[in-house]
């Protein structure tokens, strides 16, 4: 039975100690060095940044005829103060962009091992898993999800830690250049602007969570539609597609009407308190001008600080609303990453070694689910270099087989054995290579034909690519058109016809030359005369390999060396043709069958 997905790590603070480690990476000596670099030009970037005030204020004192209190300015003119008010500023920006130059590339590199790791863990999930998800919203997921890990990174260490640094140093100044009412107006200003921003942005996060569903469904439907496009056209379907999506997208749409709505709200509340704090504070400096404590500097001084403060300040709904979706998207992709492989190596399991190829089913049980049991102890064996049928009734359990020996799956009973080895005592790696499948659809990569075909053994050289197209009889074919090799096959295959896409799978299984050969229905969705040519090429690949047919077409089986008859998950009959046929049972039933379906 489907297992569910593993909760998501419970809070923040578990996403970010999962991406902790890519931000000090073990064993990347030159990282670590740009971590520190970085934050040593952050860290510069802020004292100037902080320091710049004072030579606005003793520059206004200046040109005021006030006397100046910063003393270590005292002397310098107002054009000099002036001059380095501008240099401070331009040092400022300097160490930032510095900053981000020495991040870039542990930022960059924590993005790809981690786009890495994922990937690898997708592709060792399941079966079962991948058949129950969708490739869209899989997509969106990851795609959201490094996002969120890039995002993070970056702004919790260049937006968090810094605004906290520099409102810390900010409020020191305040309070020790002026008095400690500046400071209690400041930090209560502070404490209600973060409550405010953090309880409207919490709201915010539940709505942008249902334009993410929303937004993941109509990618879901619109890649569903676009990869199933010949079935749209062929029950003109258009008008239904775009319906479908277009549900999805109105949801999208009242998701994002009501973001804005939201976002207009926590701006204007956001101005309010910060703009009433600015105000408190100036008011305060000017009555200290007006009756002598101050310098009209002093009061510019103020006004910058406040300023200085409001812009980070500002920024931080953003960056907190972007950070509570990015922990959302992280938390999503975080636990895919926790979503167990279903079939996994033993510790410590060998590679498979395969001497014949021998492949047994030993007294096999399986279902996909508890409740409806598929196999119900199905035995047989194929000895090395032979070759066996599997035929039935549709849902009998003959594709299920295929899928057990390669496993995707593993039995609930009994056991598979290549050569005497337990296929659960091995590798997957190793059994997966000595295995060869032609399925029914061969489903080919967006790419040239030269590298599908490789794609079976991509070190192989051009003649044995040759080699393998001539005898599954695709050459002529492939030269024939303009580019050759080079051509492009399109989505999935879809500019070869039917009996194209399977000689080049048949050309690409025959690469590989794995000693077992599993053809699952490969020549059932083909007309007559094209699965004749395909048989053929069949017929030369399966030279000198245990085969294992899986086939709907009697006449396609009729030279094995052995053809077993599955029904109802159970084997019922087994024998060669002629002996099958003899019995005058299940087989000869589903011979007659078919004979008469081909003569009408």
């Amino acid at each position: 039975m489907a297992k569910p997905d593993p909760k998501v790590p419970g809070n923040g603070w578990e996403i970010i100690a999962r991406v902790a480690p890519y931000l000090w990476p073990a064993g990347e000596t030159g990282l670590k060095v740009g971590v520190i670099l970085s934050l040593v030009a952050l860290l510069v970037s802020k004292l100037i940044s902080v320091a710049t005030p004072f030579f606005f204020k003793a520059a206004v004192d200046q040109l005021a005829g006030d006397t100046p209190s910063t003393g270590l300015l005292i002397g310098l003119t107002a054009v000099s103060l002036t001059v380095a008010y501008g240099l401070a500023r331009l040092l400022t920006v300097g160490f930032q962009q510095l900053r981000d130059a020495f991040f870039a590339r542990v930022g960059q590199r924590a993005l790809r091992r981690l786009a890495l790791e994922t990937f690898n863990h997708i592709h060792a999930l399941s079966m079962r898993y991948h058949i129950t998800r969708r490739t869209g919203g899989l997509s969106r997921i990851i795609e959201r999800g490094v996002k969120g890990v890039e995002f993070l990174l970056r702004f919790m260490l260049f937006s968090i830690g810094p605004l906290i640094l520099e409102l810390v140093m900010v409020c020191a100044i305040l309070a020790w250049v002026f008095d400690l009412r500046y400071l209690a107006v400041l930090v209560v200003t502070i404490a209600l602007y973060v409550w405010f921003t953090f309880k409207v942005t919490e709201w915010r996060v539940k709505i942008r969570k249902q334009m993410n569903d929303s937004d993941t469904d109509a990618n879901q439907k619109a890649i569903d539609s676009l990869l199933n496009f010949e079935t749209v056209k062929y029950f003109g379907a258009e008008s239904r597609e775009a319906a479908r999506y277009d549900v999805a997208m109105a949801s999208y749409e009242d998701a994002a009407i009501r973001t804005n709505y939201s976002l207009g709200f926590l701006n204007f509340g956001q101005s309010l308190l910060i703009t009433g704090g600015l105000v408190a504070v100036m008011v305060m400096a000017a009555m200290g001008v007006q009756n002598g404590t101050l310098t009209v500097g002093d009061f510019v001084m103020v006004n910058a600080y406040m300023i200085q403060i409001t812009v980070p300040l500002n920024f931080l709904g953003s960056v907190y609303r972007e950070i509570r979706q990015a922990l959302v998207d992280m938390g999503e992709m975080f636990g895919l990453l926790g979503q167990p492989a279903e079939i996994a190596d033993k510790p410590g399991a060998g590679a498979l070694a395969v001497g014949g190829a021998e492949v047994r089913f030993e007294d096999v049980h399986f279902g996909y689910d508890e409740e409806r049991p598929i196999l119900r102890g199905v035995s047989f064996t194929v000895p090395a270099g032979k070759s066996l049928a599997i035929v039935g009734a549709s849902g009998a359990g003959k594709s299920t087989i295929g899928r057990l020996l390669f496993r995707f799956y593993d039995v609930t009973g009994g056991a598979v054995r290549i050569d005497g080895q337990d296929i659960r005592d091995v590798t997957q790696e190793s059994l997966h290579a000595a295995i060869g499948v032609v399925p029914q659809d061969t489903v080919l990569f967006n790419d040239t034909i030269l590298y599908n075909i490789a794609y079976g053994r991509p070190e192989a050289r051009f003649e044995e690519i040759v080699a393998v197209a001539k005898s599954a009889r695709i050459h002529d074919f492939i030269e024939s058109l303009p580019q050759g090799y080079r051509t492009t096959v399109g989505e999935r295959g879809l500019k070869l016809s039917g009996g194209e896409k399977q000689r080049v799978g048949i050309a690409r299984t025959m690469l590989k030359n794995p000693p077992i050969l599993l053809l699952d229905e490969a020549t059932s969705a083909l007309d007559t005369e094209t699965e004749q040519q395909i048989q053929g090429a069949l017929a030369r690949a399966a030279e000198g390999r245990t085969v294992l047919t899986i086939a709907h077409r009697l006449s396609t089986v009729a030279g094995a060396d052995e053809i077993i008859v599955l029904d109802a998950g159970e084997v019922v009959e087994r024998g060669n043709h002629a002996e099958l046929l003899a019995r005058s049972g299940k087989y000869a039933a589903l011979w007659a069958q078919q004979l008469r379906e081909e003569a009408a």
